[in-house]
């Protein structure tokens, strides 16, 4: 194995060279390729997995450059069950994480790695996280033996000979091992130990649990890494917003899933708001890294170079942008082949097809029912597109920039039918830490738990932050305490019913009209009203040109009601009572003074 791996290998970084032939030794592949990025590589490897049924060709008029993969029936979602933070210490990892202690991880991972990729390939997959050659980027090194992820480590990152390049002969790397092996459930681990900067996957295909840069070193791994260096790494979009005259502004928002993320990153003005001539610049739609810049300011990059975004309900309404971005050179993960090579979701535009190929590879037609009478899907709910982030119309080339884009202002939101308003502004950064640590969605329909149960989802990081929560909420207090120019801190809510159960707000392109009171609070402009919650928008200052919706309805969505929020606040207790001593004073101090503006 020696001599097949040193046969062609394209750096003199040794102790990455050792690491590879000891893991090809673990896990004994039929052969070792190191991934160049190269196109003519690309084609290779899109041959190979057509030839294996790995990807099936689209059409190639309609959708070029575009393929079709199907994951195991068992292997179509992250598993937050499965994954574990392993470091020394227990309490380290903290109690919203599963915890593994590292020897103990490492044993029964080699168990199941131990000869998994015979009768395969072993990819070397050299990839960058940001800009190469950026203060913020940081490099991994995933070994896989899967075309799929390699073609999608492809579409997400900056990978190839470059970032080899780039890390010369003794650069510091985080180290990625990825095998499907047989695809068990019962022999399945998604195992991050951050004291040593590794990561193992084993036993899914499935891109949230295998495109290692993305979740796993972008958040969980790079949480860590940013308290360590003084940096974070955050479940955010970045997107700009350009007024005519004005420079672009560029803002980060954590939502959990299900909250209109993506939606947002992309958003489209309405009809009512195209006479002002905004622009919309998209960053990115999932993580961000942010670092305080020379100039007092926090600036983000976008560690990813493209989107792997759910399909379910996206169509030309919901998000043009997206439709027109996965048109060609994109990946599509379990949804419904047309007989004419192209692909339907539910939701997507037009009527459903008359027949097709579902997503778990059998005959399908409108209206079928499986045995218990439950509809079958034409593509599963957690179907997924990866497309490059460049084809994107709304892409911004501010993407490179190795320095960032300085942060105006940092939003959080939810799904709540009654507690939080539209929207609102913190009193400063700690409460901004609080109203963050606080967040919540109330669960739906197509969710585990009981509908309209609270799930606590502190800054949309619960499945991603790699330490204790405690540790990460004092780590967000001691960098606004660095910055010289912190971001105002907003909170929005989409999701409010009325008495009929309907959502009040349109939501989707709509939402930009809260974006502009939340710009006009950046320039110090925008009347606000004090409430125990924040700073609300007084009910005429949202713009709703063209809009169809009543001051009653506007006064209803922007109401503080005390009763629901001390009914909210005894949940958001007991929530931080699990981290006892190790919750910063700053957290239970801000709780407390929420109670007494609540109650005078």
């Amino acid at each position: 194995m020696r001599k097949a791996v040193e046969k062609s290998v394209p750096t003199n970084h040794q102790r990455l060279v050792h690491w590879v032939e000891e893991m090809a030794k673990l896990c004994q592949p039929d052969r070792v390729i190191w991934c160049d990025g190269s196109e003519e590589e690309k084609k290779r490897l899109e041959q190979e997995a057509v030839s294996t049924g790995e990807l099936i060709e689209l059409n190639k008029e309609k959708l070029p450059g575009c393929f079709l993969h199907r994951s195991a029936h068992n292997d179509v979602a992250r598993v937050e069950g499965l994954t574990y933070i392993c470091t020394c210490k227990k309490d380290d990892a903290g109690p919203t994480n599963n915890w593994m202690a590292p020897r103990e991880a490492y044993e029964k991972a080699s168990a199941i790695f131990r000869g998994s990729m015979k009768g395969r390939a072993m990819y070397v997959v050299p990839f960058c996280m940001g800009p190469i050659g950026s203060e913020f980027s940081k490099i991994g090194i995933e070994l896989t033996d899967s075309i799929y992820v390699v073609l999608n480590m492809r579409i997400m990152t900056r990978m190839g000979q470059a970032v080899l390049d780039a890390l010369g002969s003794d650069g510091g790397f985080t180290k990625g091992l990825h095998s499907k092996a047989d695809l068990r459930m019962d022999r399945r681990f998604i195992l991050h130990f951050p004291e040593d900067s590794t990561i193992w996957s084993v036993g899914s295909g499935y891109g949230g649990n295998v495109l290692l840069g993305k979740k796993c070193l972008a958040l969980r791994i790079g949480s860590w890494l940013g308290r360590q260096e003084g940096w974070m790494a955050e479940h955010m979009l970045i997107l700009g917003i350009e007024k005519p005259g004005s420079p672009v502004k560029y803002v980060t928002a954590a939502f959990p899933s299900a909250c209109g993320k993506t939606n947002l990153a992309m958003v489209v003005p309405p009809e009512g708001l195209k006479r002002k001539g905004y622009k919309i610049w998209t960053v990115g739609d999932d993580i961000a890294w942010l670092r305080i810049g020379d100039d007092g300011r926090l600036r983000a990059v976008n560690p990813e170079s493209g989107f792997f975004g759910v399909l379910q309900g996206t169509n030309s309404k919901t998000n043009p942008i997206a439709i027109l971005t996965m048109r060609r050179n994109s990946i599509f993960t379990n949804v419904l082949l047309r007989p004419d090579g192209t692909v339907w979701w539910e939701g997507a535009d037009g009527e459903p097809p008359t027949e097709g190929i579902d997503w778990r590879g059998n005959p399908w037609r409108p209206g079928m029912k499986d045995e218990d009478g439950k509809p079958i899907f034409a593509a599963h709910p957690n179907s997924r597109f990866t497309a490059p982030i460049s084809q994107c119309p709304t892409y911004t080339d501010k993407m490179e920039d190795p320095s960032g884009v300085p942060i105006s202002a940092i939003i959080f939101g939810g799904r709540h039918a009654r507690v939080a308003p539209l929207v609102y502004e913190s009193f400063n950064w700690q409460h901004g830490v609080y109203v963050g640590a606080q967040m919540a969605s109330e669960r739906t329909a197509a969710q585990v738990g009981k509908v309209g149960e609270v799930r606590r989802d502190p800054m949309a990081m619960i499945p991603f932050c790699g330490y204790n929560m405690a540790d990460y909420w004092r780590h967000w207090l001691q960098m606004g305490r660095k910055l010289k120019y912190p971001p105002k801190i907003f909170h929005v809510n989409w999701f409010q019913t009325g008495k009929d159960g309907q959502f009040l707000w349109p939501g989707f392109r709509d939402n930009l009209r809260v974006l502009e009171w939340i710009l006009e609070r950046v320039d110090g402009e925008g009347d606000a009203d004090e409430t125990a919650v924040g700073y609300v928008p007084r009910s005429d200052r949202l713009d709703l040109t063209g809009l169809d919706l009543d001051q009653a309805s506007m006064k209803e969505l922007l109401a503080v009601d005390r009763r629901e929020w001390l009914a909210d606040l005894k949940l958001q207790e007991e929530f931080f009572a699990q981290f006892g001593d190790r919750l910063p004073q700053e957290i239970t101090d801000e709780k407390d003074n929420l109670r007494k503006r609540l109650t005078t």
